[in-house]
């Protein structure tokens, strides 16, 4: 495999199983953060810590369960596809400081300050008003930081991403969005934080996902990949990388809890809309899986060199692994 082929996607979610390993490593990818849940509170955010760990032991030979850049290295190495467990919520840690460090020492390795509410530690991209970072959330970063879990920044409001991006002492993740400048949509990010991600030394993953990315950077994969040459025009060659936000096996009961959780008996959209209201479909020329392999030759097509192209489908992921899950 050539070095520049190799692909560390930021964030997947839904159901996996030895048929997504195996089509993912088909796609060439070696590195993945997994989404371990939503809404759910410390005991079942353990239920699902542990249920991943079974998961892992039972493909042992294809998969295993990265703490460090050095394990994700093993892992490429043994041609295998390491995983990153992730949340995309801070609610596993109910308040509780020490909470994060028990959490890390289980293996988390990411977790993601707000989802789509208010919470705690700060605002959420689908707020009225963004509160921006509050006092826990400092606490939490601090602690994340400390412990080695990559701050990710993907749901949470702008005002607060960009508090989270100065205050963090590490490089911090925005691991599945695309820049607001691009295709405008409250989940994207505004210009003036793809900046100051430089200045953290963080790395916003390029998403597929069609509610962001819109239907015609979905309609290639030279589409798709314009869209990245563009954000690297804001944000600079060592910010950018890949975060999908693929889905996998998601039925209708998985969406709903994903969007309402326990919080409301109304009805959300999340970023979809009215005219949009059920699962997007994948993009055009990601149908199978395995189709993320084709991004490296789009990238290629774009001008970038193998150097360049490095950087985007793994080195800039792997950059910041190295300097944040220490």
């Amino acid at each position: 495999m050539r070095n520049d082929a190799m692909i560390f996607d930021g964030l997947q979610c839904g159901h996996f199983d030895r048929a997504v390993f195996e089509s993912l490593l088909k796609g060439t990818v070696r590195c993945v953060t997994v989404t371990l849940g939503f809404w759910e509170n410390a005991v079942e955010s353990m239920d699902s810590i542990a249920r991943w760990r079974e998961m892992a032991r039972a493909n042992a030979d294809i998969v295993s369960i990265a703490q460090n850049a050095a394990d994700i290295d093993r892992a490429v190495a043994e041609g295998k596809l390491a995983l990153l467990l992730g949340f995309q919520n801070a609610m596993l840690f109910e308040g509780r400081i020490a909470f994060v460090e028990l959490f890390a020492d289980m293996g988390v390795r990411v977790v993601q300050l707000t989802y789509n509410n208010q919470n705690d530690l700060g605002g959420s991209c689908y707020e009225e008003h963004d509160s921006g970072l509050a006092r826990y959330g400092k606490e939490v970063i601090r602690e994340m930081n400390r412990t080695g879990i990559l701050v990710d920044l993907s749901h949470v409001g702008n005002r607060t991403t960009l508090d989270a991006v100065k205050f963090s002492q590490k490089p911090v993740a925005i691991s599945h969005a695309n820049a607001d400048s691009l295709y405008p949509h409250k989940r994207n990010k505004t210009d003036d934080v793809l900046k100051a991600l430089k200045d953290n030394g963080g790395v916003i993953g390029c998403a597929t996902y069609r509610n962001i990315a819109g239907d015609h950077y979905c309609a290639s994969v030279d589409n798709w990949c314009d869209m990245v040459a563009r954000t690297v025009e804001i944000a600079g060659i060592d910010h950018v990388g890949i975060g999908t936000d693929r889905s996998h096996n998601t039925t209708q009961k998985d969406l709903d809890w994903m969007r309402t959780g326990r919080w409301t008996r109304g009805i959300d959209y999340g970023a979809g809309s009215a005219a949009r209201p059920g699962k997007a479909p994948p993009a055009d020329w990601f149908r199978d899986v395995q189709n993320i392999g084709e991004i490296t030759d789009g990238l290629r097509r774009k001008g970038f060199s193998a150097e360049e192209v490095a950087k985007i489908t793994h080195g800039n992921w792997r950059r910041v692994y190295e300097a944040s899950l220490a």
